[in-house]
């Protein structure tokens, strides 16, 4: 008989985690104003809040982290990083970052000189979009359209639409920085982008004079759906995917959080000298010297391990493999989400779900309470409330997919867990028609609300 599909690791340290009643988590959710951003990790028992820096390290990891080069300048530790992510993404300048959204505040405080800029993207992430609307400039999406439909089963669901992007580049002329090009595109549910489409989305921005940026955090899942999905690449190894996509592209910001397999870090890589000198001025008031940034020694040491480790395709397809095992749970139970499923996480269609709650009363993350209060487990809304308000108008953009996001830690739970998470959201599906008030805001900052917002129950 053939084998089953097994983990391409096995466990050598376990940490604990405790459950606890309904009624605590009323409690303890209600004094965290209804925003899970707010609770504190002990009082969760299946975290899907997020996969960014919450994953396990390797035996390589920990032990590079014990040969870190703490030197303030010309680290040894910087110039492992350096190697590999030149081998993987082909880029020669590389400044390293404390994590991703710093990554974006060197790139952009050097790139978006004025107000009044415009960066077009495939549905810019929450950190995207505040750090240029921060600025005063304007992101615009150009996501096919397609990806709104979370019932639609396409291929490559995050891909840039080519028409919607000429026409921004078309009316913007001389006022676009760069675009970014997220890959894989987590805000419509961790959807990859097909390597024609970042070919072609590049040549289309350089043919107007426009760089282009890949906000790389899950870049080795988008390789691996590429392999998988995508006619001419079965035989392809990761890196060499990987090699090509960034070939088209001219920088890359990333958060290692993710993709990278550690704790804390991220960088930006590029292969122009100009763009690199911009940022170097801004690196080191904002972050620190050029060969840290805001990385120890240490951790530039377990992320170089790291980038190599998630580039062999046992790694990743055991981290996509067990998405895919959560997602076929939920179609047991009929439960709707965002098709095809992602790399990294599931999103939940909160709008197919909790239809008597009305929009204003933030469905998802209404689910996301409900999915707490029942079994402990945190997700997080990717919907109305991350959205933030129109910068001019101060609506609420209501616009786009309102989805509870449940993101898989690497190499963290077992199917087990996962098994837990499924049957946990299909009592709260069975009793979805008697869900009928959502969540109301009480406080909100202006931009990136969605982890400082309070929240009570619409009564």
């Amino acid at each position: 008989m053939e084998l089953p599909f097994a983990e391409a690791w096995k466990i050598k340290m376990v940490e604990p985690i405790k459950k606890s009643t309904r009624e605590q988590r009323e409690q303890w959710l209600k004094e965290a104003h209804y925003n899970v951003f707010m609770l504190e990790s002990e009082k969760i028992y299946i975290d899907c809040l997020t996969d960014s820096g919450t994953g396990a390290m390797s035996d390589r990891q920990w032990a590079a982290m014990m040969t870190g080069d703490e030197s303030y300048a010309g680290a040894r530790s910087f110039y492992e990083l350096k190697a590999a992510i030149k081998d993987i993404t082909g880029f020669d300048y590389v400044i390293p970052t404390h994590q991703g959204r710093a990554a974006e505040n060197v790139m952009f405080s050097a790139i978006l000189t004025k107000q009044g800029m415009v960066v077009p993207g495939n549905a810019h992430f929450d950190t995207t979009k505040g750090h240029i609307e921060f600025r005063k400039c304007t992101a615009i999406d150009v996501t096919i359209p397609e990806a709104k439909n979370t019932q639609l089963e396409i291929p490559f669901k995050g891909e840039v639409s080519l028409e919607l992007l000429e026409k921004v580049l078309k009316e913007n002329q001389g006022n676009i920085p760069c675009m970014v090009l997220t890959v894989t595109n987590n805000t419509v549910g961790g959807q990859p982008v097909s390597m024609k489409n970042i070919r072609e989305t590049c040549e289309l921005c350089h043919k107007y004079g426009v760089r282009v940026n890949i906000d790389s955090a899950r870049f080795v899942e988008n390789a691996y759906f590429i392999k998988m999905r995508e006619e001419g690449y079965a035989d392809k190894t990761i890196r060499e995917i990987c090699k090509e996509m960034f070939s088209y592209a001219d920088s890359m910001t990333m958060s290692a959080k993710k993709d990278g397999l550690v704790n804390m870090g991220g960088f930006i890589a590029t292969r122009h000298e100009d763009l690199y000198e911009a940022c170097k001025a801004f690196c080191i008031p904002f972050e620190g010297f050029l060969t840290y940034g805001g990385m120890n020694g240490r951790d530039m040491a377990a992320l170089a391990v790291g980038l190599r480790e998630n580039t062999e395709f046992e790694m990743v397809e055991t981290r996509v493999k067990q998405v895919e095992y959560l997602a076929k749970k939920l179609d047991e139970y009929g439960i709707p989400y965002q098709r095809p499923v992602g790399g990294h996480a599931i999103f939940v269609d909160a709008q197919k779900i909790l239809t008597k709650v009305p929009k204003e009363e933030f469905p998802a993350q209404t689910l996301t309470c409900e999915l707490y209060l029942e079994a402990g487990v945190r997700g997080c809304e990717i919907g109305y409330i991350l959205a933030d308000r129109d910068p001019v108008t101060r609506e609420n953009r209501f616009g786009g997919l309102d989805l509870l996001r449940l993101c898989i830690c690497r190499r963290t739970y077992t199917n087990n867990h996962m098994d837990v998470i499924a049957a946990a959201l299909k009592n709260v599906y069975d009793r979805r028609d008697s869900i009928t008030h959502g969540v109301k805001i009480t406080w909100e900052a202006e931009l990136m609300r969605h982890f400082t917002v309070q929240l009570d129950r619409v009564k």
